[in-house]
């Protein structure tokens, strides 16, 4: 919530409107005095990595009461304040509606009471509201996420890896209990041979007959049934709690200058809208309408419409269920296929591969499937190390080698194992990797067999896809790093950062990064700065320092400049800030490639896994004619990505045209656009028509049934 705040309270500013800052939710609108607070830039300096929120929120009865609404517009008018922006849950934003709608007779009523004057009621006869959805439990129908949700994943997961080292060395059953009320919940059953289970029970869990499911009943099952030690863990409001993800960060962010530019465009015939996330780009939706739908849910549930209301969910949490379902419960093969599948990982690691290999094993071994791991890459399969996995398996080491390099000893390795379709996980050479297969189809058969890329790479620099598998793991690596060097200096005076992050070419970590941290300027490649720009840059970031700004963060893609290096920028910085900052220079290095994968990209990782197995067995039906594979048409060597909220396969021959292969990247990257709402809240006078504003999208039954999901 705080980089909501942040962000509403910088754009309102930016934009030249008065801010107000509520504490203490609706209690503190009803209050009034010193809870209402006028902000400045200041007033939300340095809390973007802060968990909950600065300003306080608390539930109110009194709001729900007509007198505590009057009091509450009494207090607005005071203020002169007109535009109203409530981030909270579906009784918040509806509290909010139900504000806005007796508006117009609260006023009346103020001024029949000669609390206020009639002039002053004209002058503020109508009041905008927009929503902003926070909620951990990500239950608000609409949106693809809600305020929370990742974050509330990041600590659930934290929790059950630290478990699951218990349980393993145990042989334990642990039933975990996470919050969500009437949203999601699932109970895994334990695998021959598998010295661990766990079990993971929403606090609303209810059967099909409407029956309570708890936590305490699924342990005295356990026990009883399989005779396992089973011990039950309650999370609680551990899941509310600690830093902000990288994605609520950012989402947060993208949301409230959302929210504003909404407000500004508001007039008395606009319904009251709430910003919500479609496809990673933010969008305006009718409040009530997303209300309606969401309470639609519940009904559902409470007639035992289970089914109908999974749909109603949306396609997002439908597909969520439908794949978890495939994986935990799947039935072995009755035969073996006629077709094996070799996995291999490209390029440099990257979180979520492992996840990615997992669920694309598995599925591939149900259909019955042959399959081998290839290790270390494509050179790999040129020296013919491969093995075959039995269950799931590993896929060791990845390397950077291309096809080109021995075209010959690759393809024996393919004959040599009868290989029928490749899954390739990987970065830009991945992808590199199958347009060099696919193009020396015309010389040699053996290569006209299905092949799907997964793109894999913390650079998220593959053309076909929004993202990469290990990119959100990388950024969240990134901010993590910030937040620490930012802490150093909390004893500090006027100490400016400047921080190296990696990326090749491609300026996504540098920009995400920059957004979740709240960076006073990201460098880049793709947004070419002269040594003008660096100047006026430290310029501004002097002028700041000398307020009251005590640290300064300054990001740079490592290959943003062939020039204007690390080093140049820290001695630049250094130079020109003497006597107002000092300079500290960090470069992040491999701690981006590392780490526990993200919740992110172990489900991203599971779902590409999934499509790419299915793909592939399609693709191996459809072209398996007398007694072997031959596929030779574009749409049989293909990119499996995300565009928006779809999963998609786009033929490798076809995204040539969009991709600059001199840097390694696609020629459009739908990040860009983000660029002017970091200048923009580092207080960077950019032209504001560079921003594009979103526009109004209906929540309806049908928009749900049509809405595919990720």
């Amino acid at each position: 919530m705080n980089a909501a705040v942040r962000a509403v309270t910088r754009m309102g500013i930016y934009v030249g409107a008065k801010v107000y800052l509520i504490y203490e939710g609706y209690q503190g609108l009803v209050d009034g005095g010193g809870n209402i607070k006028l902000a400045n830039w200041q007033s939300v300096t340095n809390i973007i990595q802060l968990g909950g929120t600065v300003i306080g929120s608390a539930r109110c009865k009194a709001f729900t009461t007509r007198e505590g609404r009057l009091a509450a517009a009494f207090n607005l008018v005071k203020k002169g304040i007109t535009n109203l922006c409530v981030c909270g849950g579906d009784g918040s934003l509806t509290g909010a509606n139900i504000f806005r709608s007796e508006w117009s007779s609260l006023l009346a009523e103020l001024v029949q009471k000669g609390r206020i004057t009639d002039t002053l009621a004209k002058q503020h006869d109508h009041l905008n509201i927009v929503g902003l959805v926070g909620s951990i439990d990500n239950d608000f129908c609409g949106t693809d996420m809600t305020i929370g949700a990742d974050s509330a994943l990041h600590r659930i997961m934290e929790i059950i890896d630290a478990i699951m080292t218990t349980a393993q060395s145990h042989q334990r059953t642990f039933v975990l209990e996470v919050m969500g009320r009437h949203c999601g919940s699932s109970v895994p059953s334990r695998t021959k041979g598998s010295r661990l289970n766990i079990i993971i029970v929403a606090e609303g869990a209810i059967d099909i007959n409407g029956k309570p499911i708890s936590s305490t009943y699924i342990k005295d099952l356990v026990v009883k049934r399989l005779g396992y030690d089973t011990r039950v863990t309650v999370l609680g409001h551990v899941q509310r709690g600690g830093t902000p993800s990288a994605f609520d960060r950012i989402l947060s962010t993208k949301l409230g200058v959302e929210a504003v530019i909404a407000l500004l465009e508001a007039s008395p015939d606009t319904p009251a809208c709430v910003i919500g996330l479609s496809g990673n780009h933010p969008v305006r939706l009718p409040l009530m309408e997303c209300v309606e739908m969401t309470k639609l849910v519940q009904k559902a549930m409470n007639e035992k419409r289970f089914d109908e209301a999974i749909t109603l969910r949306g396609g997002s949490f439908e597909n969520n269920w439908n794949i978890y379902k495939l994986l935990a419960f799947q039935k072995p093969a009755q035969s073996e296929s006629n077709f094996s599948l070799a996995i291999l990982n490209v390029g440099a690691p990257a979180a979520g591969m492992n996840a990615a290999v997992r669920s694309a094993v598995r599925l591939a071994i149900s259909h019955g499937h042959t399959i081998y791991a290839v290790h270390d890459g494509f050179e790999g399969l040129m020296n013919g190390e491969v093995n075959r996995l039995a269950r799931c398996g590993r896929v060791d080491g990845t390397r950077r080698t291309l096809p080109n390099k021995n075209m010959e000893k690759l393809l024996e390795t393919i004959t040599k194992f009868n290989i029928s379709a490749l899954l390739v996980i990987g970065g830009f050479e991945g992808y590199e990797g199958v347009l060099q297969l696919f193009e020396a189809r015309s010389h040699y058969d053996e290569l006209c067999i299905p092949m799907c890329v997964i793109p894999a790479t913390i650079s998220n620099n593959v053309p076909g896809t929004d993202f990469s598998l290990g990119a959100d793991t990388a950024v969240n690596a990134a901010m993590e790093g910030c937040d620490k060097i930012k802490q150093s200096a909390s004893g500090t005076k006027r100490r400016v950062f400047v921080v190296e992050t990696m990326g090749g070419y491609c300026g996504y970590l540098a920009t995400s990064t920059g957004i979740a941290v709240g960076a006073d300027a990201a460098y880049i490649f793709e947004d070419p700065f002269t040594i003008h720009d660096l100047k006026a840059n430290v310029e501004h970031l002097t002028e700041k320092m000398k307020k009251d700004i005590q640290r300064g963060l300054v990001l740079r893609n490592e290959n943003s400049h062939e020039n204007y290096t690390t080093d140049f920028i820290y001695r630049m910085y250094s130079a020109e800030g003497k006597g107002i900052f000092d300079c500290r220079v960090n470069v992040l290095g491999h701690l981006q490639q590392g780490g526990v994968p993200s919740p992110f990209d172990r489900n991203f990782g599971t779902k590409l896994g999934v499509r790419a197995i299915q793909w592939i067995s399609e693709k191996l039906t459809e072209n398996y004619r007398q007694g072997r594979v031959f596929a030779n048409s574009p749409n049989t060597a293909c990119v499996l990505g995300l565009n928006k909220k779809v999963i998609s396969f786009s033929p490798v021959t076809d995204l040539k045209a969009i991709t600059d292969f001199q840097h390694r990247m696609p020629k459009d990257q739908w990040w860009f656009h983000l660029r002017p709402m970091l200048k923009m809240l580092a207080k960077y006078q950019t032209s504001f028509c560079e921003y594009i504003p979103s526009e109004i999208e209906h929540v309806t039954r049908r928009s749900i049934s049509t809405d595919c999901g990720f």
